[in-house]
């Protein structure tokens, strides 16, 4: 880590969580089971997209006409009943283990607040950052910057003094759109 960093932010899923595989179970479990085309290259090509727009991105790309409201429903209610299945990154929550009390923490995930809750208690990493953003948070998704910039502000630090913590090609794009080191830990 470079001397002049004085703040991390952190994406969560695929990064803090190794959420994906359960997400993934998720989206194939509503979309299969409302009779839709399962397609795992699409869905995990779209990470970091806001679920509503996701359907509706699925619904252009596969011609249906799956309600988001209804279907995001569905599959938020299959991932909380197998939140049992989530696992940390070791590699990541390593740093944050590393540097909670040196250096300011966030999260800044486009996720929902109670998934974000739901899985930073999972790996039991919650009371570990100053600052949790989520979808909820009404912030302009990645790759716009918007989010970590509100990360950054909260924490009281520059945004070009901040390191980014990513596994999403949205997120990259949005740390170096916010001035900000990106790191890709995939």
């Amino acid at each position: 880590m470079p001397e002049y960093i004085q703040a991390l932010i952190f994406d969560l899923d695929g990064t803090l969580v190794d959420s994906m595989p359960l997400h993934m179970k998720a989206w194939e479990h509503v979309i299969s089971s409302r009779g839709g085309p399962w397609n795992y290259d699409f869905f995990f090509s779209k990470k970091g997209t806001p679920e509503k727009k996701l359907v509706d991105l699925f619904n252009a790309r596969f011609a249906r006409t799956l309600d988001p409201i209804e279907t995001v429903r569905c599959k938020h209610e299959y991932f909380w009943a197998h939140a049992r299945e989530l696992r940390s990154i070791p590699h990541v929550v390593e740093i944050v283990r590393k540097y909670c009390g040196v250096l300011p923490m966030a999260v800044a995930s486009g996720g929902i607040r109670k998934n974000v809750t739901l899985e930073l208690e999972a790996i039991q990493l919650k009371d570990f950052f100053e600052v949790i953003l989520s979808a909820d948070d009404d912030i302009r998704p990645k790759p716009a910057p918007d989010i970590f910039l509100e990360a950054a502000r909260r924490l009281g630090i520059e945004p070009r003094y901040c390191q980014v913590f990513e596994d999403g090609d949205l997120g990259l794009e949005a740390a170096r759109a916010a001035g900000m080191l990106p790191t890709d830990v995939r």
